[in-house]
């Protein structure tokens, strides 16, 4: 998969606060399986139920999926209480046990301990992203094993033996992460590796002697290198992707013989593929490939079963097959996006999540030997019936320039030629980043409201080629802003949309083309909501988390280097020319966080307001960049909503 290099709308864990464990309790942080929708109360005339946002983000959230020493449970992360805690699911089906009952900071799962029900998870201050992680003792107390009230930090994994494991952290160098294994006794540890040259670190092989490591040149070129872990003297680590030109190489896992290291990169065509590197020999050889990109290429734990995992037009498709090349197919998955993939240790057992657009991630878990699925968990809130969601289209429309764009279409239900709804043009996150099949509570909301959406990838986005891909290379906030701009001819051209009500809403990146497009294309849209968005890129390249220092080139190739760009970053940065703005916006921001931090916002609010334009600004003081809390999400939502009422409806 590409590299979202900045700016993507992603919710990540990290702190200096540690929860304790709770004992372990019957509460269920998600629906039993066997429940069944019911309908909502309010019916418009329309025909559709109208669900309020509380109904709809009382959908659980879950991730992650660590078995159990015995295999008989799963460790995942829930938003059941409203704050993301973890959580132990039963395989065998049933109410998963709350194992952490913090009501303020984020709690996500990492692992299980291999031998006994230790487990490691991770938190942060607020959505500050300076990550820590603990371990939750037998006894039922906490311990941070990364404190310091500027770390970040980062579990890597266990080693083959499950003695120890290893975390990186950036304390010796904020900008940098260093590798440590940790005993699983006592959490002595040792530092294994010294990151100096500013790599990003990737997998260690089972025999704990190479380190995988990627070096970003540029956004379009990238290295994969080893170092010699048991090495008596400190030797530079050894190059693997030796290559002419640009070429992007992704560091990926090692076989489970330990003999190969498994890499991605583009080197051979416009899509990513899977090679191998031979450790004794050096020579490297095609593992995987397809007319998409390969995104991952993984084994488990002695080899048996292998899966590779493509990006298919905005899907992840999932091919899983035996050592021997035999394919494996579960039984009983409804269709959809497979993610957070799971193979136990005895290698008997597979845990994934499967989304879909009217369907959010549920657990499951595979039979390996039987192909037999069991469906753990049912996320979706019991108040909604699926049937009132909507599932998106994969369209394609022309630009400016006759490029085609694809993005999916999200119709309501009782749209029609004669009941022309008001639309939104939604822009991802990134730069770089995608949008994807799968469920959001936030669209099928607006949606099910009587909005169309159009959630377009614009020129730049991943998974259509690294020519698509770079196309917007420095060119931000113009030739991107231009399939923003054409994405409401798109809209307008269809009868059931009503074109001269169309709005631009995006979070991150998305949230800086949704200011871009108010600033820039001033007639272009009729309102727009900025979700933490960049409108100064000067501040935000000069102020990027230290601990982003090992992607700063590649930030520099894709947007400009303040100190010799600047013309043109302040040519492209909304703030300057915020007077252009005529149309009604809304902005929503986190105060901690890191990335967008909370001056971009409050700036263009008030510059906005020296307008006389409509204005409405929501700021979360526990939030971060990507907003984790239930209630937040539910009062950014009915916000959202009632600000294109306004001005989308009100005044058709």
């Amino acid at each position: 998969m590409r590299t979202c290099l900045l700016l993507c709308l992603i919710a990540c864990g990290s702190s200096t606060k540690v929860a304790p464990p709770a004992e372990p309790s019957a509460a269920p942080p998600a629906v039993p399986a066997s429940a069944s929708p019911q309908s909502a109360t309010a019916e418009p005339a329309t025909g559709t139920p109208r669900y309020d946002a509380t109904t709809f983000f009382d959908t659980v959230r879950m991730r992650g999926a660590s078995f159990s020493h015995d295999g008989t449970r799963i460790l995942v992360s829930s938003n059941a209480t409203g704050v993301f805690n973890v959580y132990a699911q039963p395989v065998a089906g049933g109410a998963p046990a709350q194992l952490t009952k913090s009501t303020t900071d984020s709690n996500f799962a990492v692992s299980f301990f291999p031998a006994d029900d230790r487990y490691l998870y991770s938190v942060d201050g607020g959505g500050n992203e300076l990550t820590h992680i603990c371990v939750a003792e037998l006894d039922g107390t906490a311990k941070d094993i990364t404190p310091g009230d500027k770390v970040k930090a980062q579990f890597r994994g266990w080693t083959k033996d499950r003695k120890a494991f290893y975390i990186a952290t950036n304390e010796r160098d904020p900008k940098f992460f260093d590798l440590y294994r940790y005993a699983t006794d006592k959490y002595t540890r040792t530092r294994v590796f010294s990151n100096e040259a500013g790599f990003q670190l990737g997998s260690v092989s089972p025999d704990g002697r190479w380190l995988s490591l990627t070096k970003v040149i540029n956004n379009a070129d990238t290295n994969v290198l080893v170092a010699d872990l048991a090495a008596k003297k400190k030797a530079a680590p050894k190059l693997v992707t030796k290559h002419v030109g640009t070429v992007e190489n992704r560091a990926g896992e090692f076989t489970p013989d330990g003999k190969k290291l498994i890499y991605t990169t583009d080197g051979q065509g416009e899509f990513t593929q899977a090679w191998s590197y031979d450790l004794k020999s050096g020579k490297s050889a095609v593992e995987a490939k397809a007319n998409w990109d390969v995104d991952t290429l993984g084994f488990s734990e002695n080899g048996k079963y292998r899966l590779t995992i493509t990006n298919e037009d905005a899907r992840s498709v999932l091919r899983l097959e035996t050592k021997a090349g035999e394919a494996v197919t579960p039984k009983d998955l409804p269709a959809g996006d497979i993610v957070d993939i799971e193979i136990d240790r005895n290698e008997k057992q597979m845990a994934l999540y499967l989304a879909s657009d009217r369907s959010p991630a549920d657990l499951y878990v595979v039979d390996l030997a039987t192909g037999a699925s069991k469906r753990l968990s049912s996320n979706l809130s019991p108040k909604i019936n699926p049937e009132h969601l909507v599932e998106s289209t994969v369209v394609r429309y022309k630009s400016f320039d006759d490029l085609e764009i694809p993005a999916l279409l999200y119709k309501p239900l009782d749209a029609a030629p004669n009941a022309r709804v008001p639309a939104i043009v939604w822009v991802h996150g990134g730069p770089g980043g995608q949008s994807r099949v799968g469920y959001s509570d936030l669209i099928q909301y607006v949606v099910n409201h009587g909005y169309a959406v159009l959630a377009i990838n614009n020129r730049g986005s991943s998974g259509y080629g690294k020519t698509f891909f770079h196309l917007d290379d420095k060119k931000h906030g113009d030739v991107d802003l231009k399939d923003c701009v054409f994405a409401r001819k798109y809209l307008a051209s269809l009868d059931w949309v009503d074109g001269g009500h169309v709005a631009i809403m995006g979070g991150s990146y998305g949230g800086y083309l949704t200011v871009a497009a108010l600033t820039f294309e001033p007639d272009a849209f009729d309102a727009g909501v900025d979700i933490f968005g960049v409108t100064n890129w000067l501040r935000t390249l000069e102020n990027i988390p230290p601990w982003w220092a090992s992607m700063r080139d590649g930030l520099y190739a894709e947007m400009g280097n303040p100190a010799t760009d600047k013309e043109r970053l302040t040519a492209r940065s909304p703030l300057f020319h915020a007077k252009n703005i005529k149309k009604p916006l809304l902005v929503i921001q986190g105060a901690n966080d890191p990335r967008v931090l909370k001056a971009e916002s409050d700036e263009i609010v008030a510059a906005v307001k020296k307008n006389n334009v409509p204005v409405d600004y929501l700021v979360f003081p526990d939030e971060g960049h990507g907003f984790q809390k239930r209630k937040n999400n539910i009062a950014f939502a009915e916000r959202a909503v009632s600000f294109l009422d306004q001005h989308l409806k009100t005044r058709r």
